[in-house]
């Protein structure tokens, strides 16, 4: 009788405790799952930072090239006018002024020049000059000046401004009056804004009240 016993050559072998303290520091094969985590986490984080840099290069862009965001050149009282032919803009009738995306009027029609200074408020008084942020406060729609009332009216949902901006109480959602852009007037009367600087609007005022003028007509544009 033979002493030789034959097992399958695939059964199963213990492992000895030498084999699994070698196997414990062995490098383990393929990606672990920790560092499949940590890979996401990386990337994850990277794509994020390349995101926001890519917004702020955008936003910074502008500012370069003197566009919106930056400061913007807009020129003297009468380059605002013979831009505007035919609005009374020598009446305090708000100009548009797309590169600044402002509305811009003198504060005292009856001083027909901008006054040289800087106004880092934007309440503009001393330089006898004005400029509104074309947003309205309430949700971001662009109000527009009404030429029978020289109003600033929002279509969206019914918020107006006298023409220096400011809200009319109880007309329209709006919380505040329009917000103002810092400025300046060089010697020359030549008007610059600075559109990286927005001053919040004032808080809305009854109309009778001072602080507000009244519309020159009963009825708006909308």
């Amino acid at each position: 009788m033979s002493h030789y016993q034959v097992e399958p050559a695939d059964k199963p072998q213990a492992l000895t405790g030498e084999t699994i303290k070698a196997l414990r520091h062995e490098e383990v094969q393929g990606i672990s799952r920790r560092r499949l985590l940590r890979t996401t986490i990386g990337a994850g984080f990277g794509l994020w930072l390349l995101e926001v840099t890519a917004g702020t290069l955008g936003f910074l862009w502008p500012n370069l090239e003197g566009g919106f965001g930056g400061k913007v050149r807009v020129g003297t009282l009468q380059s605002l006018i013979n831009a505007n032919v035919g609005l009374p803009i020598d009446q305090g009738y708000p100009a548009y002024v797309q590169d600044a995306r402002a509305f811009i009027m003198l504060v005292d029609p009856s001083r027909k020049e901008f006054i040289a200074g800087d106004d880092p408020t934007g309440e503009g008084s001393a330089l006898n000059v004005r400029a509104l942020y074309q947003r309205c406060p309430h949700l971001g729609c662009k109000p527009n000046p009404c030429i029978k009332t020289y109003w600033l009216e929002c279509a969206c949902h019914g918020s107006r401004y006298d023409r220096l901006g400011t809200k009319a109480d109880g007309l329209g959602p709006a919380p505040r009056g329009m917000d103002r852009f810092s400025l300046s007037v060089d010697a020359d009367g030549v008007l610059t804004l600075d559109t990286g600087k927005i001053n919040l609007g004032g808080m809305p005022v009854a109309l009778g009240q001072p602080g507000i003028e009244a519309p020159r007509a009963a009825t708006g544009c909308i």
